[in-house]
């Protein structure tokens, strides 16, 4: 569910908890919180409760919360859909270079109850290699990121079969808008993505010509303001380790 306002999640957190029986206690127990913190999200007091806190709660009833940023009235939306075509279409001027791939934007998937879509799916048949490439344009929640990665890796083989696309490897590049924000929030992150994603963006252009093994890589891009999405623009595609931030 989206969080509307305090007063609504507090009720459904407790409708959800009488419904599947449970005391307020055995929810404490499950987030790993008091039962005053539980009380309190109940009823609406949540200025006062991170948002690792509130998801904690609402996982140990199965509920999922997420997080809707709003501003201007619908123009958050569209700034931030344009930018995420400009990413697109800074990878389809790529993967047009390589005339040994090919890709799929916007792949949408129902596999057994699970739903979604990948941002670009592509293929290279001489190494029978398959890459799942994921954009962000803001990076949010970095947990959240790496099980939605790990879920498309899982699932790519049976979503690319659909195409004619029987792949020996699976690989995941993230592509992350380049901002001093993401460049900040992925530094708080540095040692578990460095884990996930160990190659950079100038590795990952070397694996593209010849796609040997598969590869895990994470890498920042310069794209083109969405304002100006015409101009061609080069992309910067780099990591700084001696700081610890992935690109």
């Amino acid at each position: 569910m989206g969080i509307v306002d305090d007063q609504l999640l507090g009720a459904a957190l407790r409708a959800v908890r009488i419904r599947r029986g449970l005391t307020q206690s055995a929810v404490a127990r499950a987030a790993g919180r008091s039962q005053a913190t539980i009380s309190r999200a109940e009823r609406g007091h949540l200025s006062d409760l991170s948002v690792a806190t509130l998801r904690q709660i609402a996982a140990g009833l199965d509920i999922r919360v997420d997080l809707v940023p709003r501003w201007r009235a619908g123009e958050l939306d569209r700034l931030l859909g344009a930018r995420h075509s400009a990413m697109h279409e800074r990878l389809a001027r790529l993967f047009g270079e390589l005339p040994d791939w090919e890709h799929a934007a916007e792949v949408s998937f129902s596999i057994y109850g699970e739903r979604g879509a990948i941002d670009i799916l592509a293929w290279q048949p001489a190494r029978r290699a398959l890459l799942v490439v994921e954009l962000k344009t803001e990076i949010i929640d970095v947990q959240g990121l790496l099980a939605q990665v790990d879920r498309y890796r899982r699932l790519a083989p049976s979503i690319a079969r659909a195409r004619g696309w029987d792949a020996s490897t699976v690989s995941c590049w993230v592509v992350v808008a380049d901002s001093r924000t993401n460049r900040r929030r992925l530094a708080e992150h540095a040692l578990v993505l460095r884990g996930a994603f160990p190659v950079d963006g100038r590795s990952i252009r070397r694996w593209l010509r010849d796609p040997r093994g598969l590869i895990e890589a994470m890498s920042f891009v310069t794209y083109n303001d969405p304002r100006n999405a015409r101009r061609d623009i080069a992309a910067r595609q780099r990591v700084s380790r001696s700081t610890g931030r992935r690109g």
